[in-house]
């Protein structure tokens, strides 16, 4: 095995992160599965021991380290214990960093502790039913009225959208005359207009809720505007690389333990008075896939690296969460099938994790439109290669 580049530090932050979740967050999770919410409890236990958000800076209440790898290791020990719907990376890493990116220190001091702690959760609302990966075509709006703003419209499949009460929310602020012009705002719990609807019934992900909010003449305050009104499309394209960054950490480890489990299985099952692993077929598909995981968990690493950096493209993150998520739903498909009939049943692990990883191939962009952003640098002028 190639040896990963974590500090001591690190590492044990590891140790502790994975005894938390043994005995916080895995014990939990059927639980919450069958609320179809992880209760709001588990946030603050987290923000408790320091494991909610790493980065913020002391005076908000964080340790202060921006590193990349913090996250790795609780998205990989978040998925090795099988926890992956207690869904804290959105909370800590994906949406927080717009009020740190963008916000300003009014702002941050307003809203970080509490993200920090964990007595406010957070969401981010950009998905409409005609407006997935195309920002443009996006109907919410966001209107200027003297000394506060008018935001109306409505959002679907939010993440966190029953438990959240901080969204910030994508809205067109000049839909007649620019479809690139957004803004982003924040919608506190409690804002007259603010109504969320159902917990979406989803194929997957049961603890994790998701839902719809719909924004009826909310007053927006002017403090609670994120950055320069107009100017959210380029905020939100900014963010997008460390989005499916996060998605590819978390889709490789979860094909890891996927791939584990079927390991362990195939060992034990019996097929013709032997093994099921003693059958060439069996060894040729598994081995195929230790490769084609381990190549990716390098190459994971190898941008987590670069990201540290501030190096990390668009394209580079894209094929990252291209090869990762259709890895996954190969691993999974495969350990569904050398499990047998017991593949079908709730009460195996690969069972789930399959129907959970689906949205996978969608969700942080589809695999359609990571080839599309691939595509696009192939064939521009900038193009290079290894050899060149």
């Amino acid at each position: 095995m190639i040896m990963r580049n974590f500090t001591e530090e690190q590492n044990m932050f590891r140790g502790a992160y994975r005894k938390f979740l043994e005995t916080e967050i895995a014990p939990n999770i059927e639980k919450w599965r069958e609320q179809n919410i992880v209760d709001r409890e588990a946030f603050e236990k987290a923000g408790e021991q320091g494991f909610l958000m790493i980065w913020p800076d002391e005076q908000y209440g964080g340790l202060g380290d921006r590193d990349f790898r913090y996250e790795q290791i609780i998205i990989e020990e978040t998925n090795r214990a099988g926890a992956c719907e207690w869904y804290a990376t959105l909370h800590s890493r994906l949406v927080g960093p717009y009020i740190d990116n963008f916000g300003n220190d009014e702002q941050k001091q307003r809203w970080l502790p509490d993200c920090v702690s964990g007595k406010k959760i957070l969401a981010i609302a950009m998905t409409e039913a005609d407006a997935g990966s195309n920002l443009a075509g996006m109907r919410s709006t966001i209107k200027e009225e003297g000394d506060h703003y008018v935001l109306n419209g409505s959002k679907t499949y939010i993440s966190n959208g029953i438990n959240a009460d901080l969204v910030v929310v994508a809205a067109k602020s000049d839909p007649d005359n620019n479809p690139h012009a957004l803004t982003l705002c924040v919608v506190e719990r409690g804002m007259e207009g603010f109504e969320r609807g159902r917990n979406l019934d989803k194929m997957g992900l049961k603890a994790q809720d998701t839902a719809e909010l719909f924004f009826n003449n909310v007053i927006i305050p002017k403090e609670n505007i994120l950055g320069e009104p107009g100017h959210g499309f380029f905020y939100l394209m900014q963010g997008l690389a460390e989005e499916r960054l996060l998605a590819a950490t978390s889709y490789i480890a979860n094909a890891r333990r996927a791939f584990n489990l079927t390991r362990d299985f195939v060992m034990e099952r019996k097929v013709f008075g032997k093994p099921l692993s003693d059958m060439q077929n069996t060894q040729f598909r598994m081995a195929e896939m230790d490769a084609e995981i381990e190549v990716l968990e390098i190459f994971v690493d190898a941008l987590v690296a670069r990201h540290n950096e501030g190096k990390l493209t668009s394209n580079m993150a894209a094929k990252a969460k291209l090869q990762t998520s259709e890895i996954e739903w190969k691993m999974l498909d495969l350990g569904v099938q050398l499990h047998g009939g017991a593949g079908y049943m709730k009460e195996y692990p690969i069972c789930g994790m399959f129907t959970d990883a689906r949205v996978n191939r969608i969700y942080a962009g589809s695999s359609e439109i990571m080839k599309l952003i691939i595509s696009r640098d192939i064939f521009s002028e900038n193009y290079t290669s290894k050899l060149d």
